[in-house]
């Protein structure tokens, strides 16, 4: 069993309201020393594959058809194989 904890967030360059909006109240509750903020998401997936190559195919097919989109997000993902 692998787990896989897949990281998706904006590129540098396109804009993130969120994190903008973020950055905004951290700054309003004194956090005046923020500079930037960027908002992503944290994608967990539990995988029953051979082993770890596999996963990792799998997963990086996952990001490109699905979690991520490629035109303004990018990814990485770690692995941890489970099976002791």
């Amino acid at each position: 069993m692998i787990n896989a904890k897949i990281h998706v967030r904006f590129k540098s360059g396109v804009l993130d309201p969120q994190g903008t909006a973020v950055k905004g109240a951290l700054k309003h509750l004194g956090f005046e020393n923020v500079v930037d903020v960027r908002v992503g998401k944290l994608i967990e997936v539990k995988l029953d594959a051979a082993d770890e190559k596999d996963a990792k195919e799998q997963i990086k097919s996952m990001c490109e058809k699905l979690l991520a989109n490629p035109v303004i997000e990018d990814y990485s993902f770690e692995t941890q194989n489970l099976e002791v």
